[in-house]
């Protein structure tokens, strides 16, 4: 249960009613958010706070870029539905510059990050019994411990997240955990049954957790020696968060099947897709898989929105150019309230020493001076700014981050 504040306000009212007949399945920060724009949000009582989470990177453009609300305004006049039983004039373009963007020839569009992992799955087991011709039921797929990859019943049997997973099984057997950042153990996961390799480039849920320099691409040389498929999650991390297009481009990798949501949807609607070369998701046939949203026009529209905002690299520069400065300030808090410190691009991962409180005392801190952020696994506070942050707002929220570790 939300943790209000005492007063009778208007957002503890809000919270209260929240409380009464909301599912408990969240602990938010108390704080009512009514109005956003770029990096900023207003609460219910007028304070502004600087929004240093972005909706776990759902919000990279930040709230309400006006590009993309010009897009979502103009569909809404237009049409918002027709399911895949009929074409829509929106889709066909989404799809093309989408594979353009990720250089691959298929896009299938879903809504949910979740609902592209689970795609991703079932187009590896698809491949793995039409084209290596591994017996039907045998296929399995190699996942890092340390995973964030959604809440369906078969992802959170993956992880070994035990607030994810305990309480909700039994689960799907074919996954074979091992150490993240370790390529070797990869290697000696694989068996003859190993149908695809399925990583986070950078683990966000877990404390934005940066692999070794040369684990990408030593997986890349792993999937191809020994014909498995490498697909990367890059719902958090892509679509210009780290600096670059997507993650694996940092180490010049491109993986067999991307994962994508969050940012695709521009903060507007859900959506999400799989992308990947014909040969992988052309063993997708009609009437195997689909969704009722799952390419609707609105979502179209913005993801196309989203996909050219995307190819003038302006974002990812930005994120590559702030997350250089971003990383010089916080690694001044190191031995000062911070045990450690991982940026890329602009998205961080702050470890909190036990000394100054948790990372969830440490976020509700900064929420009294204006500052929002998450806290996750007990130490770690995570940043991950909208890309249209300045760098005197960044300047700005780490001043009040280490004000609050100096108590």
């Amino acid at each position: 249960m939300t943790s209000a504040p005492t007063l009778d306000t208007k957002a503890v009212r809000i919270i209260r009613t929240e409380d009464d007949h909301l599912a408990h399945n969240y602990e938010p920060l108390p704080v009512v958010v009514a109005t956003g724009e770029g990096a900023w949000v207003t609460d219910v009582e007028g304070k502004r706070y600087l929004d240093m989470l972005s909706a776990y990177s759902a919000l990279n453009f930040g709230h309400r870029h006006p590009a993309l609300v010009d897009a979502a305004t103009e569909q809404l006049g237009r049409l918002t539905l027709t399911s895949r039983a009929f074409h829509n004039d929106r889709l066909g373009a989404f799809a093309t510059a989408l594979a353009k963007l990720c250089d691959k020839d298929l896009v299938l569009p879903m809504n949910t990050g979740a609902e592209a992992v689970e795609t991703g799955i079932k187009v590896a087991r698809a491949w793995a019994y039409r084209v290596k011709g591994l017996p039907d039921g045998a296929a399995e797929i190699v996942v890092a411990n340390g995973n964030f990859h959604g809440r369906t019943t078969t992802i959170v049997g993956f992880s070994d997240d035990p607030t994810a997973r305990d309480g909700f099984g039994p689960f799907t057997p074919g996954f074979v955990s091992v150490p993240f950042g370790d390529a070797a153990a990869i290697e000696a996961a694989i068996t003859p049954n190993t149908a695809a390799v399925l990583i986070e480039p950078i683990q966000g849920e877990a404390g934005v957790i940066i692999p070794p320099e040369g684990y990408l691409k030593a997986v890349r040389e792993i999937c191809t020696k020994h014909g498995v498929l490498f697909i990367a999650d890059e719902i958090q991390a892509g679509l210009g968060r780290v600096g670059t297009t997507f993650a694996c481009d940092r180490e010049g990798v491109v993986p067999d099947m991307y994962l994508l949501g969050k940012a695709l949807g521009g903060g507007i609607v859900a959506v999400s897709a799989v992308a990947a070369d014909r040969e992988v998701l052309g063993v997708i046939q009609p009437g195997e898989h689909g969704s009722t949203f799952g390419g609707n026009p609105m979502a179209a529209a913005v993801g196309l929105r989203v996909v050219e905002m995307l190819e003038s690299g302006e974002f990812q520069q930005r994120a590559a150019a702030l997350g250089e400065h971003l990383k010089a300030k916080l690694d001044e808090l190191v031995g000062h309230g911070v045990t450690e410190v991982r940026v890329a691009g602009l998205w961080a991962g702050v470890d909190i020493d036990p000394a100054i409180g948790t990372g969830r005392e440490v976020a509700e801190r900064l929420l009294t001076r204006g500052v929002l952020v998450k806290d996750t696994h007990g130490q770690t506070i995570r940043i991950a700014p909208p890309l249209v942050i300045r760098a005197t707002e960044l300047d700005w929220a780490i001043e009040q981050l280490k004000v609050v570790l100096e108590g």
